[in-house]
C-alpha cells in the first residue's frame, strides 16, 4: 500500500520536489502529472520551458521562476507561499531538481522552518546512463559540471587519478570536445569511459570503451546537447 507521502493530490503547505523528463515526455511519472496538474503554483528554471512541457501534457498552472541567479530570494518568496497554505511543485527545466541545478536552497530554507518537503522521483540523466554504462556502480562520486578552465579541470583529474570507483561528470556541447581530449591527456588513451548525449531523445547516443577510442569517434560526431561522462576505475575493463 502506497504511503502517506505517495498520494496523488497535494497538500496545503507543502514543496513537491518534482524530477521531470530529460528528453522523453512519456518518462513523466503518474503521480508527477497529477501533482503538477494540482499544486497552487510551479517553481521552475525558466517558464517557456516548463510552460512548453505543461502545456504539452494539457496542464496550465500558475509559473514562477527560480534559478541561479535568484534562488535566494525565490527561496524566501517559495517559503512564504508555504506559510500561506499554498502547495507549490518545484522543476528543474529537466531531470531532478538539486542535482546539479538549482534547488538545494529551497530545500534547505523548508527544512530550516521545518515546512514538509515531498520527493516525487523520476528521470535523472546521471543515473540513467550509470544504470546502462556497463561501469562499476557499486560505489560512484558524482561531481556535477567542472570549472570551464582547462587547467582546473586537468587537476581534478590528476587529483582522482586513482580513484577506486566510477566517477560521474556533467559536461555541456561546448566543452565535451576538449574535456574528452584532456582526459586522454591526463589519465591515458586505455582508460575506459562511457559517454552519454541527448538521451531519451530520438538521437540517443552511447560510446563506451577505451578513451583514445571514444575521442576518434567524437571528432566526427554532433556534440549537440548535453553529456554525460563516466570514468572507470583505474585498470577497468569492459
Amino acid at each position: 500500500m502506497p504511503g502517506e507521502n505517495a498520494s496523488l493530490s497535494p497538500e496545503p503547505g507543502h514543496l513537491y520536489v518534482v524530477a521531470t523528463p530529460i528528453g522523453n515526455l512519456a518518462d513523466i511519472t503518474e503521480r508527477a502529472r497529477s501533482l503538477l496538474s494540482q499544486v497552487d503554483a510551479v517553481a521552475c528554471e525558466d517558464t517557456r520551458t516548463t510552460g512548453a512541457m505543461l502545456t504539452r501534457m494539457e496542464i496550465r498552472r500558475p509559473l514562477f521562476s527560480y534559478h541561479d541567479h535568484n534562488e535566494a530570494k525565490a527561496a524566501e518568496a517559495i517559503v512564504e507561499k508555504l506559510q500561506a497554505g499554498q502547495s507549490i511543485a518545484l522543476v528543474s527545466d529537466a531531470g531532478t531538481p538539486g542535482v546539479s541545478d538549482p534547488g538545494f536552497r529551497v530545500a534547505r530554507a523548508c527544512r530550516k522552518r521545518g515546512l514538509p518537503i515531498v520527493p516525487v522521483p523520476g528521470p535523472s540523466a546521471l543515473i540513467t546512463l550509470l544504470s546502462v554504462s556497463g561501469l562499476p556502480t557499486d560505489a560512484f562520486f558524482f561531481a556535477g559540471f567542472l570549472p570551464p578552465k582547462s587547467a582546473a579541470r586537468k587537476r581534478f583529474f590528476e587529483e582522482y587519478r586513482e580513484f577506486k570507483h566510477t566517477i560521474a561528470l556533467y559536461e555541456s556541447c561546448h566543452r565535451i570536445q576538449k574535456m574528452v581530449k584532456e582526459l586522454e591527456e591526463t589519465l591515458g588513451s586505455e582508460r575506459v569511459v562511457c559517454i552519454g548525449r541527448e538521451l531519451t531523445k530520438r538521437f540517443e547516443t552511447i560510446r563506451s570503451g577505451p578513451i583514445g577510442s571514444i575521442r576518434e569517434e567524437m571528432e566526427t560526431a554532433s556534440k549537440k546537447g548535453e553529456f554525460v561522462v563516466l570514468i572507470a576505475p583505474k585498470g577497468y575493463e569492459i
